[in-house]
Order: structure tokens, then sequence, then C-alpha cells
């Protein structure tokens, strides 16, 4: 796996085009192992802004070739024009926009991943990946989510034993997301030992799937069954803070007895300000599709945002995935 960056490529998609507006410049971005703060940084220096005026819609791989789009001032600083080459990347395109590209903006990532020397029963492989195709898979941020060598787990148990949190955005950021990675994740690993992770309980929070729209469903009846079956909707987990929709019921059994394991991180990010929001438990990969390449056997498909490639590939593959250096 990641034998060569371009064995993992990630194409960004915003999900709507760039409007014409002239206050910033979209730049369309491909970069090579270098991470996307890096290049975020190189651009604000050659733009002459500071480097937190520069947008971006999410952190990419860094041993990765991967495409995405940037945001910077267009009347106060000097973006650079497509062709511009710095660091591990070059400016494919330069677009008017209106506004600044926030976190999240996007649709979500078309990848390609080639696994080299890939062996194992042909019929297998195809029926794992139709099964992947057919009912996702579980949603599980992935490792780099916990930063090189799961260090920033580290900081989260101390933070939550009563140490202060970094005073620097970025790392104050990282820490606050590992933490709610970790509450979401034992979240749902309960529900996959249970079996249940793919269909709604008695008290679920509902999402409806490619949007952020959430509801109660105190007595899912078949109808909303079926609806999760065919990807339409789906339960979700928790990422711990104050507000919010919680469950009630079954689906509040499991999780608060799932968040007990990890206690006080929910408390503590309630603690700390953080607004409550609720996960997909289902990941439904695109388009999915395999061809071989000689021994090698490569991957295409497209998941919507905040979704792990890697996390897909774990469930396709029987081996132990390295993982790279976190963004």
């Amino acid at each position: 796996m990641r034998l060569e960056p371009e064995d993992f490529r990630v194409e960004e998609r915003l999900g709507f085009e760039p409007d014409g507006g002239r206050a910033h410049r979209l730049l369309w971005v491909e970069k090579r192992a270098v991470n996307t703060l890096e290049v975020a940084r190189e651009l604000a220096a050659t733009a002459g802004c500071h480097p937190a005026e520069v947008g971006f819609a999410g952190l990419k791989d860094r041993r990765a070739l991967a495409r995405q789009w940037f945001s910077l001032p267009a009347e106060r600083a000097r973006p650079p024009e497509a062709g511009h080459a710095g660091h591990g990347f070059q400016v494919l395109e330069s677009r008017p926009h209106s506004r600044k590209l926030r976190r999240g903006a996007l649709a979500g990532n078309a990848f390609s991943i080639r696994v080299r020397e890939m062996g194992g029963d042909e019929a297998e492989i195809a029926l794992r990946l139709a099964a992947l195709a057919a009912a996702g898979f579980p949603n599980y941020f992935g490792p780099q989510r916990f930063g090189r060598g799961g260090a920033n787990l580290a900081r989260v148990a101390a933070w939550s034993a009563g140490a202060l949190l970094p005073r620097g955005r970025e790392a104050r950021a990282f820490l606050l997301s590992a933490a709610r990675a970790l509450a979401f994740q034992a979240a749902l690993a309960r529900r996959v030992l249970e079996g249940n992770w793919s269909r709604l309980l008695p008290g679920e929070i509902v999402n409806l799937a490619g949007s952020a729209s959430l509801f109660a469903a105190a007595d899912p009846d078949q109808a909303l069954a079926e609806r999760c079956r065919s990807g339409d909707l789906g339960p979700t987990g928790p990422l711990p803070g104050t507000g919010g929709l919680t469950p009630s019921g079954l689906a509040a059994a499991v999780e608060g007895e799932a968040l007990a394991a990890v206690a006080p991180i929910p408390e503590v990010l309630a603690a700390a300000g953080m607004r409550a929001d609720r996960r997909a438990l289902i990941a439904r990969p695109a388009a999915l599709a395999a061809r071989r390449a000689g021994t090698d056997l490569v991957l295409e498909f497209a998941l919507p945002r905040g979704c792990y490639a890697t996390s897909l590939l774990r469930e396709l593959l029987a081996t132990a995935i390295e993982e790279p250096d976190a963004d």
C-alpha cells in the first residue's frame, strides 16, 4: 500500500462551481507528498497574505497525489496564477469566487487506489466489492485523525485527566477533533459488535443521505427500515458536545454504554464549548469499480465528505493497513 504517492490518488469534489465573484480566487491545486497545511502556508507567502486567510475545504493525505481547491483573498493579496509551482505542488487553475472556502464545504472525494501484488481469490474479491457497493461499510474515522502513531490520543488522555488545552489554534483543533472521533469510534464499534450498525434502533437519530438533515425515530417502521436498506437514510453516532439531538430508547442505551467506556471525554468536550453533532454510521461508496493492472488491483470509487478511503480498504482487505503520517 502507498509505495508511491501515485498509488493513492484523491480528487476533491466541491459540489458547486466558482461563482465569478471578485473578492477571492479559487485555486485548483495538485500536490504530491506534501500536506494541505504546508501548501496553504506557501500560497499565503506567495500571495502576501496571512495563512489564516487561505481557505480549503478539507485536509488531504500527505502520501498521495491529491487535487483540491484553495481560496485566497483577491482584493488585498496577489494570488498566484495557473502554472505557478511550489514545493510539492502546482496550481492547475485559477477561478474567481465571492467567498472564502470553508472547512467542510465539499461534497466528497473521488479516489483511485493501487493495491500492489494483490493476491486472493478473484471470486471472493468480487463478492466483497459487491457487498461494499450494496450495503456500505462502518464509517470509522481513519487512524490519521488521531495523529502520527496515535499521538493525539495521549494528548486527549492527558486533557481529559485535567491538562490544559493547547494554546495554538491548529493543535487545539486537532486535539478536540481526536477526542470527538474517539467517542464516535466507541459508539460505532459497539454497534458493529452487536450487529446493528446498519439498521435503525428504536429511538435512533436518523440522517438523510447526502444532507445534514437529522430527525428522531422513536419507533422506526418498515418504511424507514426499507429506506435505510436502500441508502436513502441511516443511523448516526455521537460527536459529543452541548445541545443537539440525542437518541432515546434502545439507541440511547447502547450509545450510553459505549460512551461510558470513554468517560469523561463527552463531558469535557461539552465543558470546552463544543457543539454536539451526529455522524452517519454507514459510509456508502459510489461508482465502486476494480480492475487488474498486472499483479496489482486498482480500486476506483467516490465517498461523501468526512468518509475515509482507508476504512473501505480495511473492510475489503484481510491485512493490516499501515497508515501514513497524518496531515
